[in-house]
């Protein structure tokens, strides 16, 4: 019985070599996969950093302007709004034709550029008219409504992006 063949003693018996476990692969080099997402998530970095830097550059006239209408709080003060409105749709739209533009016509620009919710400028065409060309001073309630318009078109235009100067549409534009 003691020549008896167990598993162990076969084992035993037999020429094998020890099993030698190759060590665990590295991470390095990555392979072709990993390259792609690597390159993939950089370039879409890159057109992150490119379009947000062009997005705070484009809206840098619109924060100053904001930041000037707030010291422009005096009803007496309703001309130099208007120059600021002008002066910050010149810095998006042709030169040209926003100067050209005066009266109902400026107006109607202005509100072209909001939203149809938003528009106000033609409704507060006489608040306005008075404001700019009259020798009274607007009453504090017509200036507060012309403000609000005002600050709201600063805030909500719609304006051209990346500094593309675009043409004015106007209601005659519009027939």
């Amino acid at each position: 019985m003691a020549d008896q063949m167990t598993p162990n003693n076969i084992a035993a018996s037999l020429p094998l070599a020890d099993v030698h476990l190759s060590t665990v692969p590295g991470f390095w080099p990555l392979s072709w996969g990993w390259w792609l997402c690597i390159a993939a998530t950089v370039m879409t970095l890159l057109v992150l950093i490119v379009k947000t830097r062009q997005h705070l550059i484009q809206q840098k006239a619109r924060k100053e302007a904001l930041r000037r209408l707030k010291s422009l709080n005096k009803p007496e003060q309703l001309n130099e709004i208007n120059l600021l409105l002008r002066q910050t749709a010149m810095t998006y739209f042709s030169r040209q034709h926003v100067a050209s533009l005066t009266g109902e016509q400026w107006l109607s620009f202005l509100d072209h550029q909001l939203a149809e919710k938003h528009r106000g400028f033609v409704a507060l065409s006489g608040d306005w008219q008075q404001g700019l060309f009259s020798s009274r001073v607007v009453e504090q309630h017509a200036f507060n409504t012309c403000y609000q318009q005002a600050k709201l078109w600063l805030a909500k235009a719609r304006l051209p992006a990346n500094g593309q100067h675009l043409p004015v549409v106007t209601e005659a534009d519009d027939v």
